[in-house]
């Protein structure tokens, strides 16, 4: 669940770099689509108060992927977001989102009381100052929401680097230290 990774809110994060987090949160959405699994992806006011997706992700997602625009502050409370949340059939919710107290915290806090096992992708998620970051994550830890970063929890997912979508994976992850690495375990193949 991707939700309001726009244009607008974007423009006021400062407690990760703006390009690490479209990085991350791009990385995250091309693994998750390698790995075969749904995206929920929501805007809230995109015509009007924050915007569009950012380009880069909305480039990554599938062209037939419906983006839920809503009008509600958590995305939880928009009936459209749970609905395909819960067509999806699993119980396992990983959820990125920008402001991380608000956008990320507030449906993280409302799946897990509902009973589903909720993932906060920290490093794909972002707020507008450290003090903010810091209150979302005390919040979310309380409520039994576990954090994660957006490689590591695709890599949890796959679970077998011989699996046959092993190297897709990574490559989706886009980790500049695991290509090096990739490069120097070959040079040693080949000799």
């Amino acid at each position: 669940m991707l939700v309001d990774h726009q244009v607008g809110l974007y423009s006021g994060v400062r407690d990760i770099p703006v390009g690490d987090l479209k990085h991350n949160v791009v990385a995250l959405a091309k693994a998750a689509q390698v790995l075969g699994l749904p995206l929920v992806v929501t805007t809230t006011a995109a015509d009007s108060m924050w915007g569009p997706l950012i380009p880069e992700l909305a480039a990554a997602l599938p062209a037939d992927l419906e983006v839920i625009d809503r009008t509600t502050v958590n995305a939880w409370d928009d009936e459209r977001v749970v609905g395909a949340i819960r067509a999806t059939g699993r119980k396992k919710l990983i959820i990125t989102g920008v402001s991380t107290e608000v956008c990320l915290a507030l449906p993280a806090l409302a799946a897990t009381a509902e009973g589903f096992d909720t993932y906060a992708a920290i490093d794909a998620s972002g707020t507008f100052w450290q003090a903010k970051r810091e209150a979302g994550l005390a919040r979310m830890a309380q409520a039994g929401v576990i954090p994660v970063d957006y490689s590591n929890v695709m890599v949890e997912i796959l679970a077998d680097n011989a699996h046959p979508l092993a190297a897709d994976v990574y490559a989706a992850l886009d980790m500049p230290f695991a290509v090096l690495v990739g490069q120097i375990a070959d040079s040693y193949t080949k000799r």
